[in-house]
């Protein structure tokens, strides 16, 4: 449903009208910016099974390239190089996801080719099935989809084009975040993850990330998705897993996957082994729901774009017109079309038909729901290996009852699942980056452009890459665990061989219903299940806070700009800068410490309250007064 305050909506334009935009110079850096977060998001993916979002630190080093080192003024300018670094972190997501299986497998030679060609396929779909979806979530849903790092982006921009306090607020959040990323992840000062067992009750574990950025996150989102994510963590950390613990613990025999009795797994691995499987199922179901109830509006506003392009007639002042105007919707289709057909007759993964069927529907399926969730939670916390598991799960299952089995079709069913996951990432920071695009007035096909070259450049380098990364630490071992590519490979495995633990999957996609039943938002709560409690603890803390400040503005009929939402922008820029920094360490061979200096969760704790009340204390002094 279309916020009701969409048409009272007023884009921010440039004070110069005439700025440059989509420049060779703004190529250029995008082009550089794209490889380098590509390259260190490729190795966080292999270390931890999850990226950072590049959009805001490539904001901010933009910035500093441009206005700092070269004097060029141009807020557009910025935004095309953010929009091409995200490109590297989306097609980064997608490869270390599902690749990574194609190493595991011994009797498998990876062929650069393969990598090449899943990437630049995947990403190329990613952002052409986005575009018609811009005119329903980024402008008619303005105001209901809030886009938190889309929303925190333009902010970063507009107060380095503003200046003054606005800058210095984002500046405070950026070194406070990144300080603190820089003692808890580079210098292993404190330890980044806290938890307790509660006492007396099986297997429930409350945890916490302290981390700046989602602590961010949760002040952008507010209290009621925050709020709704956590549900989900704590529906699985005090009550999935202490349920299947008190009901496993007589189990003498291992239960699939695991590979010792339920009786002797503690929290974490119930949680590997079991909760991720209901939490991709629950995401699956949450996600066809969301679908289904934004299909009318997606038909009216799909049968509107297309009126406007035949009568070429987008109307209102130019100005508006300008930054209305996508790509031709002919290149769009036939693009994708022509996409698909390439996939169907590729020479390097055999899926045939079928395969590039799937790749359409599929595609284009989870593509809406990732930039729709995306613009609830934000890319950090879009379950994109969920969704590529619902994929691999349909596509492997169908190969198999149509007989292509044994490695053939592992090969078939993964390369599928890879093409969709690197559509479903690319498409998700495609619509944060055109969200931060609207609101800071830059042109939306240009913005699609870049994103295109930016797929491009990032996927002819993502190869060398992973081969690189391979050769040095060995995917799978502890060095470079690919936890995401390991899950791939049994779960492909489990599906032709006959032992995948499909009562998990149904009881997931129940749960989701039953939530949907419930008033709540059954995608959101899902996130929240797939999720581990402790990603969802301190988004929740965001919340808490805005709500607090939320309150005091209502009380008080306090308006003006929330300077809490720009420190909160500052924070997620901070620690994604130090976040890349420390990887680009890590990678290019600098020492940094294997064990924290305190291994008490109480100072982490501290700590972490510490930059809460920062963010508590600018917001709250910033509405002290009315504006």
């Amino acid at each position: 449903m279309a916020s009701n305050n969409q048409d009272k909506f007023v884009p921010y334009i440039p004070a110069s009208k005439s700025l440059p935009e989509l420049t060779i110079f703004a190529v250029v850096l995008g082009i550089i910016l794209a490889l380098l977060f590509g390259a260190a998001n490729a190795y966080l993916g292999l270390i931890v099974g999850m990226t950072i979002s590049a959009s805001i630190p490539a904001a901010v080093i933009s910035m500093g390239a441009l206005r700092g080192l070269f004097r060029r003024q141009s807020i557009l300018e910025n935004n095309i190089v953010q929009t091409m670094t995200t490109a590297g972190e989306g097609l980064a997501g997608g490869a270390v996801f599902t690749l990574p299986a194609l190493f595991i497998w011994d009797d498998y030679q990876v062929n650069i080719y393969i990598i090449t060609f899943i990437s630049l396929v995947g990403g190329f779909l990613g952002v052409f099935m986005m575009i018609p979806l811009r005119r329903l979530l980024i402008v008619k849903e303005h105001g209901h989809l809030p886009y938190p790092e889309g929303s925190a982006c333009a902010e970063v921009l507009k107060s380095g084009e503003e200046g003054g306090e606005s800058a210095k607020t984002v500046l405070q959040g950026l070194v406070i975040g990144g300080i603190f990323k820089a003692l808890s992840n580079g210098f292993l000062v404190f330890k980044e993850e806290i938890e307790t067992a509660i006492s007396g009750f099986r297997n429930a574990v409350i945890g916490l990330d302290a981390y700046p950025s989602l602590l961010g996150v949760g002040y952008i989102i507010g209290p009621r998705i925050s709020a709704q994510m956590l549900a989900g963590g704590l529906f699985a950390w005090i009550v999935l897993i202490p349920a299947i613990s008190f009901f496993g613990a007589g189990n003498t025999t291992p239960i699939f996957p695991a590979s010792i009795p339920i009786g002797k797994m503690d929290a974490w691995t119930i949680w590997d082994n079991y909760i991720r499987y209901i939490g991709a199922g629950a995401v699956c179901a949450g996600g066809i729901i969301t679908l289904l109830q934004t299909l009318p509006v997606l038909y009216n506003t799909a049968t509107d774009t297309l009126k406007s392009v035949a009568q070429n007639k987008l109307g209102g002042p130019q100005t508006i017109e300008r930054i209305d105007k996508d790509l031709s919707m002919n290149w769009v289709i036939f693009g994708s079309l022509a996409i698909i057909v390439i996939i169907w007759f590729n020479p390097f993964i055999k899926v045939g038909f079928l395969g590039a069927l799937a790749i359409l529907v599929l595609g284009f399926l989870f593509v809406t729901v990732s930039s729709r969730i995306v613009g609830i939670v934000g890319t950090s916390s879009d379950p994109v290996s969920g969704m590529t598991i619902a994929t691999l799960l349909i596509v492997a299952i169908a190969f198999k009852l149509l007989g292509t089995t044994g490695h053939t079709g592992m090969l078939a069913s993964l390369g599928v699942a890879a093409i969709v996951c690197t559509a479903i990432a690319i498409a998700g920071d495609t619509s944060q980056d055109l969200k931060t695009g609207f609101l800071v007035g830059s042109t939306p096909w240009k913005q699609q452009i870049a994103m295109i070259i930016g797929v491009l450049a990032s996927g002819l380098i993502i190869g060398f890459v992973l081969i690189m990364l391979d050769n040095a630490y060995q995917m799978g071992s502890s060095k470079l665990p690919a936890p995401k590519g390991v899950l791939m490979k049994i779960l492909v495995q489990g599906i032709m061989e006959g032992n995948l633990p499909w009562d998990l999957i149904f009881i997931g996609a129940a749960s989701a219903i039953v939530i949907e039943f419930l008033g709540l938002n059954s995608l959101i709560v899902a996130v929240g299940i797939y999720l581990p409690v402790h990603t969802s603890m301190p988004i929740m803390i965001g919340g808490a806070i805005r709500w607090l400040i939320d309150l005091r503005k209502k009380e008080n009929d306090l308006t003006g700009r929330d300077h809490g939402t720009l420190y909160a922008s500052g924070l997620i820029a901070g620690e994604s800068l130090i976040g890349v920094l420390i990887a680009i360490l890590i990678t290019i061979g600098v020492p940094i410490p294997d064990t924290p200096w305190t291994d008490n969760g109480w100072v982490t704790l501290i700590l972490y309250l510490l930059v809460c009340l920062t963010l508590y204390w600018i917001a709250f002094r910033t509405t002290s007064k009315k504006a």
